[in-house]
């Protein structure tokens, strides 16, 4: 049983969290376009779920390899698991464990182009792009940070419209962008106790390469990018008006900006992250909620 644990530890599970959000969100905007299927939506976000755990699970691999988790200050937002520092895996098992991930969700992916057209493809082909390069090559280019952002935010939620709906739309389109810039900022902020640590492996995070005081300028006006996206779409009569639910987050994100602003200040910063995940979370929580109420009031 704790063998088991350990295992299911190195997926890091609190942050899967935001996969089954994203499924919600994505098949929330399809509900809202008048398009679901709910076994669709769930075997989607299983797949989903395995894609991220295989990213997490390789980037603790690289990380180890790399000699970053020996130089890491954890925090409980950054730093790994801490399970191959720990020894409680070896670097072999948690490479399997991540490739395995990947696998199990390659029939999944499989199934869907064969059920929902092959315009899903390429889509899931960039996703595969993303998960098998992110942690090796994309974090040694300056500003990888947009990777994650793509990857494990847009993609999702355009992908988890395509399985309900078999096209892409502008509605789908709008939709996405909030969630690439939040989980942008998700990584963004995470990586600033990992600045040192970082750069033992060449990495080029935006807190490395503008500093932490220009990456926190940075944060800011990505953060509030994301409202008003939201604002202006509903404005345009593009996004329903009850996704505005979404801006009951905005002192969530003040708070994180602040913890971003003060990054010398630990508790302060860390306070920040948890905030910050927070924002993450709810925002699109409150989104797909957003997008339900719109459909059910017609």
């Amino acid at each position: 049983m704790d063998k088991f644990k350990t295992w299911f530890l190195e997926t890091r599970p609190q942050f899967l969290i935001l996969s089954f959000i994203l499924a919600f969100l994505g098949t929330s905007v399809a509900w809202y376009d008048g398009n679901i299927n709910i076994w669709h939506a769930l075997l989607g976000g299983l797949g989903l779920v395995l894609t991220h755990a295989s990213v997490n699970i390789l980037n603790d691999y690289f990380d180890f390899r790399s000699g970053i988790d020996l130089a890491t200050r954890r925090t409980p937002f950054s730093g790994g698991s801490g399970i191959l520092p720990a020894n409680l895996l070896t670097p072999r098992q948690v490479l399997w464990l991540g490739i395995v991930a990947f696998i199990l969700a390659v029939p999944i992916g499989i199934y869907f182009i064969v059920i929902s057209g092959w315009l899903l493809l390429p889509l899931l082909l960039v996703a595969a792009f993303f998960i098998i390069l992110y942690s090796p090559v994309i974090l040694k280019r300056p500003w990888p940070e947009w990777a994650a952002g793509a990857g494990l935010g847009a993609l999702p939620i355009l992908g988890m419209y395509f399985i309900q709906t078999g096209a892409y739309t502008s509605q789908a389109a709008v939709a996405c962008i909030p969630p690439a810039l939040l989980v942008h900022n998700l990584l963004l902020l995470n990586e600033f106790p990992d600045v040192e640590a970082d750069k033992i492996a060449d990495r080029k995070t935006v807190p490395i390469t503008l500093g932490k005081g220009k990456a926190a300028v940075f944060y800011t006006v990505v953060n509030i990018a994301v409202y008003i996206w939201i604002i202006a779409w509903v404005a345009a009569k593009v996004m329903p008006v009850w996704t505005l639910l979404a801006l009951l987050t905005l002192p969530l994100a003040f708070k994180a900006i602040d913890g971003a602003f003060h990054h010398t200040n630990t508790p302060r910063l860390i306070s920040g992250m948890a905030a910050n995940v927070m924002t993450i979370m709810l925002t699109q929580l409150l989104m797909g909620i957003g997008y339900i109420i719109a459909h059910v009031t017609g």
